[in-house]
């Protein structure tokens, strides 16, 4: 088969593609002799030149540490590192930027909420709600606090499309819930998550949300003022910032009541030999030298976004979903897993008699990189009988030719297996 675009059906996004794929530069490269089709961003994103500039500039003219230096690169590097601060607060509508904590990423952003939570919120008895469509950053953690706090973990089973059992959610929030933990989008699936109705219902029973946003913060609009959540993470490495960074927004009244996390430098007010006393928030969850670099970088990013037309790349995205999941059913043999009515970009499927690995080191010699593998969610690929899956995910610098590429790929391998 061929693919093709149907100009019907595709419209013309207000913004030039061209010009925005120039700003990053590891998409203009060959691999096996072909331009690269980069479609593994839901694992990482590509960064534009922006980011790259940002910490390079850093470490050419401001390399020193943060806080307490009174000479002038420390106070330059700690000035810049604190606006990003500002910036993520903006970006999210957080409340007070003391109120954003940088953590290493979505996984370091859990693990110090369900740490916080089995030292001094879980007993048993008491019940932590998550889905069956988690990343195990999300599952992981919970069963070590459950584990040592001697509290319940139970999960919400996924539909066959794909989509979150809304009914068995309801049934399994309880009085006994003290925090319900869920996706916003499934890095596995695409679906995207109904989390106001969601937070709504866990409201009602008293429980806190936390909300894991890595999959969702590069593709939609995040109030977190508006959606009432206790806590909003999310890598910045999925939002075309660095590797290494993350952000844990927290309900205040929350961060005040959270043990710390991790000691050393930088979160203490005062040490004396025979005990410490901690920072407030944010430095009380910030332990030693942050990856200062790296949150500028982050703070670039998120400046990148702004210049943007952002809805109407978030609709291109959308365009290059559908497009891509309409060529995929006229492959024989290709079963899409994940068809939920709202989808991020995310496309995972199966070949028939081909594994998943197999159909990536193919696609890898066409130039093609997407992810092969169970992708940190066995429990979904548990729920859907496969070992693993393939999947292709957009972000905005992808085209409707990248597509054709990709899917004639495909198309490639299902003849050389078949």
């Amino acid at each position: 088969m061929t693919a093709s675009v149907s100009a019907q059906t595709i419209s013309t996004p207000t913004v030039d593609i061209d010009a925005l794929r120039a700003q990053f530069p590891t998409l203009h490269q060959e691999v096996h002799g072909h331009p690269l089709v980069y479609l593994d961003n839901a694992a990482t994103t590509q960064k534009p030149r922006a980011v790259i500039d940002a910490i390079s500039h850093y470490y050419e003219h401001d390399n020193a540490n943060v806080h307490r230096g009174v000479h002038s690169l420390s106070e330059r590097a700690t000035q810049r590192m604190e606006n990003v601060r500002n910036t993520v607060q903006r970006f999210i509508n957080a409340p007070a930027p003391e109120q954003i904590i940088f953590t290493r990423g979505t996984t370091d952003s859990i693990n110090l909420i369900a740490h916080g939570f089995a030292r001094a919120f879980l007993k048993p008895g008491d019940e932590v709600l998550i889905t069956g469509m988690e990343h195990h950053a999300n599952i992981v953690p919970w069963q070590q606090a459950c584990e040592l706090s001697g509290a319940t973990l139970l999960h919400a089973a996924i539909l066959d499309n794909g989509e979150l059992d809304l009914d068995d959610f309801q049934r399994k929030l309880s009085s006994r819930t003290r925090i319900a933990a869920f996706t916003h989008v499934s890095n596995a699936l695409g679906t995207i998550n109904p989390i106001e109705k969601l937070i709504g219902w866990a409201r009602a029973v008293g429980a806190a949300v936390l909300i894991d946003g890595a999959q969702a913060i590069a593709h939609a609009p995040v109030d977190v003022q508006k959606l009432d959540c206790d806590f909003y993470v999310f890598s910045g490495h999925k939002l075309y910032g660095p590797t290494g960074t993350g952000v844990l927004y927290g309900k205040r009244e929350w961060l005040d009541k959270l043990p710390v996390y991790q000691t050393g430098g930088d979160m203490i007010r005062e040490v004396r030999l025979e005990g410490s006393t901690f920072a407030g928030i944010p430095h009380k969850f910030e332990a030693g030298t942050p990856h200062i670099a790296g949150i500028i970088g982050l703070g670039a990013a998120i400046d990148f976004l702004h210049a943007q037309p952002w809805a109407a790349l978030i609709e291109h995205e959308q365009q290059l979903l559908a497009h891509a999941t309409k060529l995929a059913r006229n492959i024989p043999g290709l079963q899409i897993i994940g068809e939920a009515a709202h989808k991020a970009c995310v496309l995972s499927f199966t070949l028939e008699n081909v594994h998943p690995h197999d159909i990536g080191t193919f696609l890898d010699f066409e130039g093609v990189a997407v992810r092969a593998g169970h992708h940190c969610a066995m429990p979904v690929m548990h729920r859907f009988d496969v070992p693993a899956t393939a999947r292709a995910s957009f972000a905005i610098y992808n085209t409707f030719d990248e597509v054709e590429k990709f899917i004639n790929a495909v198309e490639s391998v299902r003849k050389t297996f078949a």
